[in-house]
């Protein structure tokens, strides 16, 4: 009984791992991860511990990229410190106030609104949005990827 109590958690885990990759109030990659160590805990798998270590280190590596990437995207695009914390807000704004569509328009809304207030021109405030919006999306294409990669294994081992 525990097995399948276990078995039905790794699934809801699994697919709130997917949805986490999108919406960034939840960490996508460690609760996919999560999902494969409950299934590894029941009779339905056995995954090697080199392979759970090898999941462990990608859910890590890739949550501390989806915090740098948007900041190197609004930098490597001319944006400032202003432009990253007006991006930051906004896709937090955007997130609560205009789901799901403030999760893209809001870190753009927010890194042009920052730099504009900062004094640049709105050509520059404009590139600082697209590299806020680029390194965002970036960054759940990672998230996207690896949580794929887990549930690939998760299907492969379960059946």
């Amino acid at each position: 009984m525990l097995d399948y109590i276990l078995l039905i958690l790794a699934i809801l885990f699994m697919i709130i791992g997917l949805i986490g990759c999108i919406l960034p109030v939840i960490p996508g990659p460690p609760i996919s991860f999560i999902g494969l160590l409950m299934l590894h805990f029941t009779k339905f798998a056995d995954f090697e511990s080199r392979f759970l270590f090898l999941m462990a280190f990608i859910a890590l590596i890739v949550t501390i990229l989806d915090y740098i990437v948007p900041i190197w995207g609004t930098k490597k695009m001319g944006g400032s410190k202003a432009g990253i914390w007006g991006a930051t807000i906004g896709m937090v704004i955007g997130i609560f106030f205009f789901p799901p569509i403030g999760l893209i328009i809001g870190p753009l809304a927010g890194a042009i609104i920052a730099e504009s207030l900062k004094g640049e021109e709105f050509k520059k405030s404009f590139k600082a949005g697209m590299g806020s919006l680029f390194g965002f999306i970036m960054g759940v294409g990672i998230k996207l990827v690896s949580s794929f990669i887990m549930s690939y294994y998760f299907i492969i081992e379960l059946f």
